[in-house]
C-alpha cells in the first residue's frame, strides 16, 4: 500500500467514523440500552483513533518515498489498522446491532490487530 492510499483509505475511514458516530448519538440512542450503547461509542472511538493512525502511516510513508528511502513496515502498520478496525470495531458495531454475543469473541482478534500495528508503526518510526 502506497502512502497515498494509506492517507485516502484513513480520511475515508475516518469520514466513516464520523458519520456512524452521529448514527449512534442520534439513530441509536432511544433504541440501545446505556451498557449497548457505550460498546457502539467504543468501537466509534477505536475506529476513528485507528482512522488517525492510518493517516499518520501514511505520511510517514510519503516522507520515506520522497526521500528515496524504503518505508521499512510501514505498509504492515497499515494493513493491522484496518484490520483492526474492521474486525475490532466492525464486532461491535454488529455485536451492538444484531446482539449477537459470540461476536465479542471476535473483538480481541482486533484488539490484537491494533497492538502489532502500533508495534510495526513505531519500528518503522526507529528505521532509517
Amino acid at each position: 500500500m502506497t502512502g497515498r492510499a494509506m492517507v485516502a483509505i484513513g480520511a475515508a475511514l475516518g469520514a466513516i467514523a464520523v458519520a456512524l458516530g452521529a448514527f449512534g448519538a442520534h439513530g441509536l440512542r432511544a433504541r440501545l440500552g446505556v451498557e449497548q450503547l457505550g460498546v457502539y461509542e467504543t468501537a466509534v472511538r477505536y475506529h476513528f483513533y485507528h482512522a488517525l493512525a492510518l493517516v499518520l502511516v501514511g505520511l510517514l510513508t510519503l516522507q520515506r518515498e520522497a526521500a528515496g528511502a524504503a518505508s521499512a513496515g510501514t505498509a504492515a502498520a497499515a494493513w493491522c489498522f484496518v484490520a483492526g478496525i474492521a474486525i475490532f470495531s466492525g464486532s461491535l458495531y454488529l455485536l451492538t446491532l444484531t446482539g449477537q454475543a459470540w461476536l465479542g469473541a471476535v473483538t480481541p482478534i482486533g484488539g490484537l490487530a491494533f497492538i502489532v500495528g502500533w508495534i510495526l508503526f513505531a519500528r518503522a518510526g526507529l528505521a532509517r
